[in-house]
């Protein structure tokens, strides 16, 4: 997530000389032939600048770990620390932030310079990977029995640097965001780079209009000044700019564009395009809903619906397989609640609020959710057998089991099924889905219900800072907590917490 600072008050609902304050959702052509007009609402970010240790777990069978070419590295139980990414490996610097994709991962360093690994079919690591030696197995070998399939890509599977970005005087990398199938880096003077490609339903969808499938370096979106902040979704994007007005661009079958697609238009998607959002200040998106948040506390989402996971039902408080929200729409249940960063997967989502609490709702069968069954509202659906199925109200978290406990969170993630929470001083608790050791906390037999607490030898000493997942893996940043007493006192704390 990045920090915006605001630049410039909004007016209130009267301004002193008695006219109306613009509403946060108006008409695209209102903002097109206003535009020159509109005050700067948001400021520029600084970007993230602390040094990190970066973590890794999952199942990383397409490379998604980035640990190495090695067949025993493709399933990581628990938090492992990534060697690649080390001090000494990346001439005395450390990652300083990072985004999580479907099935890659794009790092920041403070050189700034972007490290990426992972699956590079759709030109994701901006970097050629396809000459590397193929490594034969030795069928002779005690490692052979490690996994059937083999070593790994060495150029996916290490992270290795992007080529061809662009160095631009004075100005930062202060953004990175990565799709199931694009990456793209925002600088600090409102700067947009991306390459790969989006993909849609019937398979590839391209990368900019017609006349550019797949981009395998990165390249400027001219379309696009003064951004602010990227949110990414499955195959979409969202952008935020200083004056408030939120772009989006990718496929929209889902209506995660916030504009209806019409099929014979469809490349105009692959470009960046307003859609009636003002006065925002922070986007948030899942992999087919979205999420706006504007200077009035108020909370917009739009987007596939069919779990609750935008937060809303219909007008008779039901929920419809394939329910859509076509347009961004008021969710009231988040509106006013002090809302600072909004993490979504596949179906579900989690909300942070500026108290440090956690809010939860959507797709309940996989535990994605983290509601155990005795705290589910009366709101949740079930299926016919009496199962629950989904909750489509934002419901607080419980963590730990000692009630008023004082835990607070100051940092979520979302994979496509999983969820995670990091307190204040740095450990991770974890839920849903299990079977690709995505929860990192060793082998399961069944989902995580609730949050669960990471603990193991490789980051019990470390003030966990960052976290993200992509649909099987996720990785963590952390700062290594030097003082004993301090270390001691802390797993205490939690051991007491946690009954």
């Amino acid at each position: 997530m990045v920090a915006l600072e605001r630049k410039r008050k909004s007016s209130s609902s009267t301004t002193s000389n008695g006219t109306k304050k613009l509403k946060s959702h108006v008409s695209s052509s209102f903002i097109l032939h206003s535009y020159s007009k509109l005050p700067d609402v948001n400021a520029f970010p600084k970007g993230r600048s602390e040094p990190l240790d970066i973590f890794v777990w999952g199942t990383g069978s397409m490379c998604e770990l980035g640990l190495g070419p090695s067949a025993k590295n493709k399933e990581v139980k628990r938090p492992r620390l990534n060697p690649f990414l080390t001090e000494e490996k990346l001439d005395g610097t450390k990652i300083v932030d990072f985004s999580v994709g479907g099935m890659h991962t794009l790092a920041l360093d403070g050189k700034n310079r972007i490290w990426s690994w992972g699956g590079n079919d759709s030109g994701v690591l901006g970097r050629d990977t396809s000459k590397v030696k193929e490594v034969l197995k030795d069928v002779d070998s005690n490692e052979s029995e490690d996994d059937e399939d083999g070593d790994l890509n060495e150029a996916e599977s290490t992270p290795g640097l992007v080529e061809g970005l662009p160095q631009i005087k004075s100005s930062k990398i202060v953004q990175l965001v990565a799709t199931d199938n694009l990456s793209a880096a925002l600088y600090d003077n409102g700067d947009v780079y991306a390459w790969g490609c989006f993909r849609c339903n019937e398979g590839l969808l391209g990368f900019l209009r017609e006349e550019i499938k797949v981009q395998k370096s990165p390249l400027e979106i001219k379309e696009l000044k003064n951004i602010v902040q990227l949110a990414r979704g499955k195959d979409h994007i969202l952008a935020l700019d200083v004056k408030g007005i939120v772009y989006a661009w990718g496929n929209g079958q889902q209506y995660q564009l916030g504009r209806r697609i019409i099929e014979r238009h469809r490349y105009r998607s692959l470009e960046p395009q307003q859609f009636g959002l003002y006065n925002i200040k922070y986007i948030a998106s899942g992999d087919f809903h979205c999420f706006a948040i504007d200077h009035d506390d108020k909370v917009y989402t739009w987007g596939l619906n069919q779990f609750g996971q935008c937060a809303l039902t219909n007008s008779d408080g039901e929920l419809e397989d394939g329910s859509l929200i076509t347009k961004p729409t008021l969710v009231p249940s988040l509106s006013g609640k002090g809302i600072v960063e909004i993490s979504a997967g596949e179906h579900h989502t989690l909300a942070l609020t500026r108290e440090g609490d956690v809010l939860s709702w959507g797709r309940y069968d996989m535990k994605e959710v983290g509601i155990s069954k005795d705290r589910l509202p009366k709101s949740t659906f079930k299926d016919a057998h009496g199962n629950a199925r989904s909750v489509p109200t934002p419901t607080k978290l419980h963590f730990g089991k000692v009630e008023d406990n004082g835990v607070k969170i100051k940092e979520i993630g979302t994979g496509s099924h999983n969820s995670f929470a990091v307190t204040d001083d740095g450990f991770v608790y974890s839920w849903g889905f299990a079977d690709t050791y995505a929860p990192g906390l060793g082998p399961l037999d069944e989902d995580v219900e609730i949050p669960t607490r990471i603990f193991n030898t490789a980051t019990k000493f470390t003030d966990i800072k960052l976290i993200g997942a992509g649909g099987q893996f996720v990785v963590s940043g952390g700062v290594k907590i030097e003082d004993e007493d301090e270390r001691e006192d802390r797993i205490e704390k939690y051991e007491e917490i946690d009954g």
